[in-house]
């Protein structure tokens, strides 16, 4: 009887720590965010760069920036606009174009750089950091990547007192980042990837 109890109180205990350990990713993660910029929503301009993939056509696959009349150039297919449109809807085109040479062919698009949207998808980071600075948003860029880039945190500062601030469909939302548990302990639970537009504030010390 007494193992039927201790082993019901264990899974008990396992369940809760799950359960925690599943509320505090997707906090971190930001999961309940509605992001002003998706990928797949955003509509793709001059100077954006755009990687088109071919599941097994690698002479297919090719990353180009976006003309000034809003084209872009494909393999087998020539020419493609694209200005205007979402990835998921230049997939499909030229999924369409490309299945009159070869059979189903599976195309995927994403956006390597927002460049014609630049300064509203720009990643900045400010306060208690050697070189405060913005940086043109990156596909799967992290809290730490910034940080990096900014040269660290200063003499001055409170690390785990940074916080993100994410504008989304709902307003600005805010997360606390343990950035000295990133430095020092290389614990990345709030080592968030990024989205564009994100501000990172690193306060200083009260002492």
């Amino acid at each position: 009887m007494w193992l039927r109890v201790l082993l019901v109180s264990h899974l008990i205990f396992l369940a809760a720590c799950s359960s925690n350990g599943m509320q505090a990713r997707s906090a971190a993660a930001g999961a309940d965010d509605v992001p002003l910029f998706t990928e797949e929503d955003y509509k793709i301009g001059v100077d954006d760069q755009v990687q088109v993939s071919v599941w097994r056509q690698p002479d297919l696959g090719i990353t180009v920036p976006v003309r000034p009349d809003g084209k872009i150039s494909v393999p087998l297919i020539g020419e493609v606009f694209v200005g205007g449109k979402t990835p998921r809807e230049v997939a499909e085109e030229i999924r369409v174009k490309l299945s009159r040479y070869i059979r189903d062919p599976n195309v995927s698009v994403i956006i390597t750089a927002m460049n014609s949207n630049e300064y509203l998808t720009r990643v900045r980071i400010t306060g208690a950091v050697r070189t405060p600075t913005s940086l043109v948003y990156r596909r799967g860029m992290t809290v730490l990547d910034v940080i990096l880039a900014a040269g660290g945190v200063s003499d001055f500062a409170a690390p785990n007192r940074t916080k993100l601030y994410r504008r989304t469909k709902e307003g600005t939302r805010v997360y606390r980042i343990r950035l000295q548990d990133i430095l020092e302990d290389g614990e990345l639970e709030t080592n968030m990837e990024l989205l564009p537009g994100d501000v990172i504030t690193v306060p200083e010390s009260v002492f």
